[in-house]
C-alpha cells in the first residue's frame, strides 16, 4: 500500500540471509498447504517466493 515493497524493506531492516531463508520458509509453507487450502494459488505464490530468493542471490553474486 505503499512506495515499498514489504520484502524490500525487509532486506534493509533485517538482512539478506534472512529474507533469503524467509523466502524459502515460506516457499515450504505454500507448497505444504496447497492441497488443502488454495490449491495452485498457493504453488504460484510459492513459486513467487523461490524466484525471489534465486533473484537475491544472482544479486549476490554479481556483487561479489
Amino acid at each position: 500500500t505503499g512506495k515499498f515493497e514489504c520484502i524490500e524493506v525487509m532486506e534493509e531492516a533485517l538482512g539478506i540471509e534472512t529474507v533469503l531463508d524467509f523466502c524459502k520458509a515460506n516457499a515450504f509453507k505454500y507448497i505444504y498447504r496447497h492441497q488443502r487450502k488454495n490449491g495452485d494459488e498457493d504453488l504460484r505464490k510459492a513459486q513467487w517466493y523461490l524466484n525471489r530468493y534465486f533473484e537475491i542471490k544472482e544479486q549476490i553474486e554479481k556483487e561479489k
